[in-house]
């Protein structure tokens, strides 16, 4: 394996090392993890998620350096202070996606036969590998920077499982993340996207990130609350074009001054994956739908418009 990842290391340009070096990171993790137990491992299972995610990974980092990183100029590695960009919806995106990439992870291996303990702490921390490999392109760009505080998102999202899973072999807490689409982004398509499925992933304004909790779990188990239902609070942001402060014109044309918000929520969830069914493939569904918070009234308060009630939000 060492030699390997000299080989491969020593013949690649510096974008592509960075890419291989991390591959080959998590291959060797996830074959260590299946030396934990051989009794009970699936090994054709174990390597399809080697082959596959390692396959997936790459593709991954290749199709985010053409969208976010290609037209920009390169630079040395550097950090750079951004806490406080896009209100904080930034930080929040890393978290969830930390969590749940780690929680992936998690079931993945489980579902090859690997041991609980070990599947957690593998499994959980696909997602800080899968992250920090995104801050080395940050990194490296001139544009941006590394970010310590994207660092920090990504331990918490991936602590979040882990620490969970641990102490409660459950998930009664969830991260997840909502999205509508906004008017702001006709005025700044170059940071908002374009398309639709651009301004998904770039506009912040139509996004919402929610710690959604299960309440069956902390009542006694013959209760007969629904063990689906869960509360949940959001937090969001509006009014933003910019990711630390709006500018009045954009290529010549004005832009409309808005105020720069942020929304605090307050609603019932649904947890997917505690609805009972005997349907492996709703239960599939469920699983891979997990992360989607499920419109229902919701409850909001910023210092705008003070409380609002929407009947239903996305």
């Amino acid at each position: 394996m060492l030699k390997l990842i000299h080989a491969c290391y020593s013949y690649a340009n510096s974008k592509v090392k960075r890419i291989v070096l991390f591959i080959l990171l998590i291959c060797f993790t996830l074959a260590s993890a299946g030396q934990s137990d051989t009794s009970a491992i699936n090994r054709k299972r174990l390597n399809f998620l080697i082959i596959g995610g390692s396959a997936a990974y790459a593709g991954t980092m290749i199709g985010l350096y053409h969208l976010w990183y290609k037209d920009y100029p390169q630079s040395s590695f550097h950090f750079e202070n951004d806490n406080s960009v896009w209100m904080g919806l930034d930080k929040l995106g890393h978290a969830t996606t930390s969590y749940w990439i780690g929680r992936i992870g998690y079931h993945s291996l489980r579902w090859s036969g690997v041991k609980e303990k070990h599947a957690v702490w593998y499994g959980g921390t696909v997602g800080l590998f899968f992250l920090t490999t995104i801050e080395i392109f940050d990194g490296f760009s001139a544009e941006w920077g590394a970010s310590v505080g994207d660092l920090i998102a990504n331990t918490a999202g991936a602590g979040l499982f882990i620490g969970q899973q641990l102490g409660w072999k459950e998930q009664r807490f969830i991260i997840k993340f909502s999205y509508h689409p906004t008017d702001y982004a006709q005025y700044r398509p170059d940071l908002l996207g374009k398309t639709a499925f651009e301004r998904l992933l770039k506009d912040y304004n139509g996004q919402t990130y929610w710690l959604s909790g299960n309440i069956h779990s902390f009542l006694r188990e013959e209760s007969r609350f629904p063990k689906w239902l869960n509360v949940a609070v959001g937090y969001g942001a509006k009014g933003m074009l910019g990711g630390h402060k709006n500018l009045p014109d954009h290529e010549g044309k004005p832009i409309p001054e808005f105020n720069r918000t942020s929304q605090y929520f307050l609603t019932l969830d649904v947890d997917l994956t505690r609805i009972p069914t005997r349907s492996k493939v709703l239960k599939g569904i469920f699983t891979v739908l997990g992360f989607i918070k499920i419109p229902m009234p919701t409850l909001e308060f910023n210092a705008e418009d003070s409380f609002k009630f929407h009947i239903l939000y996305f």
